[in-house]
């Protein structure tokens, strides 16, 4: 570490007691205050500086010091350095700590306090949105082991978070519509939201004008999670009790086959005929690449003729895709109609709940054709959580994780971002 010596200078408002008297100087402590890094050298200044004592009321007070940063013992310069280091967002709090030879809860403190200018008021409340929304957008997420959740309120336009709070109850919007007042939430025409029915029953008591939209991926999540998956289990175990045990292992490892679209099969039998390495192997390491496989297209008809309750699968599958594709709630409307009209023919469980699923959610689907707003960006926000919760190896401070979950949805994303280089 280089160390850099000097001494302080007194001014002569220093010397000046509250009382009016002059003040003496009663004692001369060293410190030390670490300072910028010299390549990859860390830094410190030391000097003494005068303790004064009051003759007359007996008041004592330090030498001020201009350049030390208000509650560290660091140079200003060190500490404007780290924040900028923050600001970044491409440094974790580790590696600045290891950067700047700063310790992790110093670099936290540093911060957490940059967040709070920006995003709090000097009382302590969060800022309120700058503009109004025309979109919004809420979901959950997990907190720390996962039996604990909170909700965040995104603008669809912008992907900034707007709010989060604790919960996944109605009482979360409540707040969020208090926060931002009614005049700010007339403006709002629609939001984007999973089939959480609090969410929607909770936007629909305050702001009755405000229209939920439910967006493919939920509808097809829930398609193929509750109906695809459980329909190729019931099928399987049919044949085997049935004694086909040829057709029932046919249907061994198909569930990504059948939840694929065409398009996407497609698309994987002319990567395997293109021969594609999705693996790249390491003599060093004695592993193989791994090309892709052709055959998918051709599997998939191969099921879906041996098959009636999977080929009708498929036909449900193929007009969600082509009602989201809609721009008339009218066409919309007789598209899901249709297909609710299809899971019941069917008799079968899983697609009668499917069509219950339809049914109670119809109008927030058929909106879709108005408002075409997805969950793209609700689902981005949602990794970006997850992938700063790796990164930091947890937050138990609420406080400053969701700050700096404002602070993330805020930085521009730049995708393969050019090398630094020196301008001419």
């Amino acid at each position: 570490m280089f160390c850099f010596e000097g001494s302080l200078d007194a001014s002569e408002e220093n010397l000046l007691c509250s009382c009016g008297s002059k003040m003496h100087v009663n004692n001369h402590p060293s410190i030390n205050l670490r300072h910028l890094p010299f390549g990859g050298s860390l830094s410190c200044v030391t000097f003494s500086r005068n303790q004064y004592a009051c003759p007359k009321c007996g008041n004592t007070k330090m030498q001020f010091i201009s350049f030390k940063a208000p509650g560290h013992m660091i140079t200003e310069e060190l500490y404007q350095y780290t924040r900028d280091l923050l600001a970044s967002g491409v440094y974790t709090n580790k590696e600045v700590a290891e950067l700047t030879g700063l310790g992790k809860n110093t670099v936290k403190d540093i911060d957490k306090e940059r967040l709070q200018e920006l995003y709090t008021t000097t009382d302590g409340k969060l800022m309120k949105p700058e503009k109004p929304a025309k979109f919004l957008g809420i979901d959950e997420f997990k907190l720390h082991n996962g039996y604990r959740y909170a909700t965040h309120i995104i603008d669809m336009e912008t992907g900034h978070i707007l709010w989060i709070a604790g919960g996944k109850k109605k009482q979360v919007v409540y707040d969020f519509i208090e926060y931002v007042g009614l005049k700010w939430m007339d403006q709002v025409e629609a939001v984007a939201c999973d089939m959480n029915s609090d969410f929607q029953e909770a936007f629909e008591e305050k702001c009755p004008h405000i229209q939920p939209v439910f967006d493919y991926f939920h509808i097809v999540k829930n398609f193929n999670d509750k109906v695809i998956s459980e329909v190729r289990k019931d099928e399987q175990r049919r044949l085997y009790e049935e004694g086909n045990i040829e057709a029932a292992r046919a249907l061994k490892k198909t569930r990504y086959i059948l939840m694929s679209s065409r398009k996407t099969l497609q698309s994987k039998d002319a990567d395997a005929r293109a021969e594609r390495q999705i693996h790249k192997g390491s003599s060093l390491f004695k592993t193989d690449s791994i090309i892709r496989k052709e055959g998918y297209e051709e599997r998939y008809d191969a099921l879906l003729q041996e098959n009636q309750l999977l080929f009708t699968l498929d036909l449900i599958k193929e007009k969600l895709s082509l009602a989201y594709s809609q721009k008339d709630e009218a066409v919309m409307a007789e598209d899901i109609i249709s297909i609710m009209d299809m899971c019941k023919a069917t008799g079968n469980p899983h697609l009668l709940w499917f069509e219950r699923l339809l049914s109670n959610h119809f109008e927030g689907i058929i909106a879709h054709a108005t408002y075409d707003i997805s969950a793209a960006k609700i689902e981005g926000i949602n990794n970006k959580i997850k992938t700063l919760r790796r990164q930091g190896y947890g937050y138990p401070d609420d406080e400053y994780f969701f700050l700096k979950l404002f602070d993330m949805s805020r930085r521009s994303y730049e995708r393969n971002p050019k090398s630094h280089k020196i301008c001419d």
